[in-house]
């Protein structure tokens, strides 16, 4: 049976992401040749930029799969919670956990600041686990578990602060130290905005 052309661009699309996400987690974004990436993935330079414009295109495509897969994570950590205050605690751990995978790491919190600047780079981040984060402050306010606050400010401010951690961990001299600092004091922050 004949593949259709949007099955081919399919194929072709997930190929480069697939190649250009193991090359960028191995050894980053700037050590890796688009021509290594498209050989890697099988297929031509050329339709590397058709699909993705250049190689800073594909990398942000290989950024947003990984959010994304992050984002999924943390909320199914969440469900898996008996109640929404122990679903927070287990939403920190989870996204805390992703950002220890060394694709993660490398590709969510070292290189994406860099190649696609902080400003994309913090867009795409509110983009994926802003709206989660946002969901379920939101439910947590109207379950009267949470102080009524702004919600769209305190999720943003959660959202930082999160992954304001998740940097410090990837950078520390002791990424064990600063993970459990990091842990100890966000479940502390984030349980003192428990309604009394």
């Amino acid at each position: 049976m004949r593949r259709t052309q949007e099955e081919r661009s399919q194929n072709t699309r997930a190929a480069l992401v697939a190649a250009a996400r193991e090359l960028f987690a191995e050894r980053g974004y700037q050590a890796v040749p688009a021509d290594e990436i498209v050989r890697a993935a099988g297929v031509t330079r050329g339709a590397l930029y058709h699909h993705y414009g250049d190689k800073q295109g594909l990398f942000r495509a290989v950024f947003e799969q990984v959010e994304l897969e992050v984002t999924a994570e943390v909320e199914a950590a969440m469900t898996d919670a008996p109640d929404l205050a122990t679903g927070l605690l287990f939403a920190l751990k989870a996204f805390l956990d992703a950002c220890e995978r060394a694709d993660v790491r490398r590709i969510s919190l070292v290189d994406a600041p860099a190649v696609l600047g902080w400003v994309a780079w913090r867009e795409i981040e509110a983009g994926h686990g802003l709206g989660l984060v946002t969901t379920v402050l939101r439910q947590a306010v109207e379950q009267g578990l949470v102080k009524p606050l702004p919600v769209e400010v305190l999720a943003q401010l959660v959202l930082s602060a999160v992954n304001e951690a998740a940097l410090m961990i990837t950078h520390a001299d002791n990424p064990a130290q600063a993970r459990s600092d990091a842990e100890q004091v966000l479940a502390t922050w984030l349980l003192g905005l428990l309604a009394e």
